[in-house]
Order: structure tokens, then sequence, then C-alpha cells
């Protein structure tokens, strides 16, 4: 009792506060996201995400020689395409030499020990933007895991080492996970958007591709028949049991900061990895506020990824990995 007991004293200083430290941050820590764009010489800076860029295949190049220098070994791959190769079907997301598929080989022939992960969902590819096949004005469930299983089988084909579905349809790992086998892509991980909350900070991710719902008639607005509401707790630790159960390998928490109550109920509840996604939207906020002198950008940055990581992340996706990696 005090004052034998003085808690002050192990924080009074830098270096014994440094060797009492619970929570480490490491580059081991961070899945980069990526944006992939057709074309060369192309490495256009998202307006609302200053200091991300839609990147051709040449700049990729560039970009994983300077994450693998850095430390950082995992990428989040994510391909814009041009109108004109959308569709309702996700037509072009099968395309064995489509950006996707590329961009894959582009990273694996650079870097083969590059941990490489896919985006797996329809909005990239949708003229509708929206994760599923739209008929009759609903999100068609099991004919987009359909499409989904496949788009997996052929990510996996151009040498992707996990695929990632962000979609939210019922179950969807289960068919991607049976797909892989048949084809003999055992070890092909999944890592599954597992808990993916309808959410309003994702708007700066769909400026980047170009993504968000059509305002069109008998078209839903918004993705909420998929994704989750974010009122609900307990339907987050059934959605990611569900997802492990069909065969998940890695599970994910999205977003990050607002959910980090979330985190730490499925990180007590499942024994595999568990990742969380800091999103376009809390990565803009920061940058916003610091441009305008309002906050300090690397003093927040650092204690956002512990949160994280304190919360009981295994994986945290951000967009402030190599500012985050330089400070360390």
């Amino acid at each position: 009792m005090y004052p034998l007991i003085r808690n002050r004293r192990l924080r009074s200083n830098e270096s014994v506060r440094r060797l009492v430290r619970e929570t480490m941050l490491s580059p081991n820590d961070f899945l980069v996201p990526l944006f992939v764009v057709e074309g060369k010489g192309i490495k256009e800076e998202i307006a609302s995400m200053p200091g991300q860029y839609r990147m051709s295949l040449d700049n990729l190049e560039k970009e994983i020689k300077e994450l693998w220098k850095m430390g950082l070994c995992a990428v989040l791959l994510f391909a814009k395409v041009p109108d004109n190769l959308k569709d309702n079907k996700g037509t072009e997301a099968l395309n064995a030499d489509g950006l996707m598929q590329r961009a894959v080989k582009t990273v694996k022939n650079v870097c083969p020990e590059m941990l490489v992960m896919t985006d797996v969902a329809l909005d990239p590819f949708s003229v509708y933007g929206h994760d599923g096949i739209v008929e009759n004005g609903q999100i068609a469930n099991d004919e987009t895991t359909e499409v989904l299983a496949e788009m997996s089988v052929s990510h996996a084909q151009a040498g992707a080492d996990f695929v990632a579905p962000s979609d939210m349809m019922d179950g969807r790992i289960l068919s991607i996970r049976e797909a892989l086998e048949d084809e003999g892509f055992i070890n092909t991980g999944i890592m599954s958007y597992s808990a993916k909350y309808a959410s309003a900070y994702y708007g700066p991710f769909r400026d980047a591709l170009d993504s968000a719902p059509v305002d069109v008639a008998n078209i839903p607005k918004d993705k909420k028949t998929y994704q989750m509401d974010y009122a609900n707790r307990f339907e987050a630790i059934r959605e990611t049991q569900m997802d492990i159960d069909e065969g998940a390998d890695i599970v994910m928490v999205k977003p990050g900061l607002c959910y980090l109550d979330i985190v730490r109920e499925i990180k007590n509840e499942v024994d595999v990895p568990v990742a969380v996604y800091q999103v376009s939207g809390e990565y803009a906020m920061v940058k916003a506020a610091a441009e305008k002198g309002w906050l300090d950008h690397d003093t927040v940055m650092m204690e956002q990824l512990i949160a994280f990581k304190r919360a009981g992340a295994n994986i945290i996706a951000s967009y402030f990995a190599k500012d985050a990696v330089k400070l360390l």
C-alpha cells in the first residue's frame, strides 16, 4: 500500500518506461494496403488520402522493393478497374490476365518473399458499386459466393498467398475454401473480413477505387443488408466463429478505432490470428487535423496503432505503415 508502493516509480523516466512497456510495435505487425491501376508511369495521389497513391504496375515494383527494405513483409492489393470493364456479375474479376492477377505476379516477380493478400469482393468490378450481384433490387447471396470462389481460385493461380474476402456474404468462406481445395490450393490462406461493419469511415477508400454504391432506382443505396450494424457486438463473435468453422485462417475487424471493444471480444474468443483494418476515414482524419495544426501527426498515429495492438490485434492493416516504421 501507499507509500510503500508508488506506481509512479515505473514511469519516472523514458528508460524505465521502455523497460516495462507492455505493448510493442514492429514492422512485422503491419499489412500494407496498395491500390493498382492500368497504365504505365502512373502514381496518382488520392486527394482524400494524402500520401496514398494509385500506382501502375511499374511503380508497384518500386513500392514493393521499398517496403521490403523497410522490413514490411505483407501487402494487401486492391485493383481499380476501368468503368468499361464493370458489369453486374464482376466478369472482369475472373480474367486470368486481369489487373489484380497481373499485380500479384508483379509483386512475386520482384520480391518472391513478400506475402501477398488480395481483396476478394465485387464492388471494384460492379457497375452498381456493390459487393455482390444485384437481382430484383436485392444483393443475391449464393450467386455472389460462387463468383467469389472463382475469383479466389484465380488469385491463387496468379500466386496470391492469401485471399481476403471483404464482402460479408453468408457462407462465402466455405465456398472459397472448398474451391481452393478442389483446385489443389491447399496452402492458400483465407483472411476473412469477419466483422465488417456498415461504417461511414470508408468514404476515402471508395474514392480511391471509385466503388461507392450508385444512386439508381431499385438498387440498394448502401451496404447495410450485408455489412454489419455498428450497434451490434455479439453478432461479431457469431460471424467470426462461423468463418473459422468454414475455414478462415485469419479473421479481421473493420473499421478499427471505433471497434476496439470488438477486437478484444474476438481475441478473447478465438484461437486464430486477429487482424484489424485502420480504414481510410481514420487515416484521413488524422492527416486533415495534422495539416490544420490541430494535433501532432506522429504522436496520434502511434497512439492509435498501439491501441490496436493493445486491444489484441496480431495484424494491423494500415495506410500509416510506412510512416510508423520510419519512426520505429
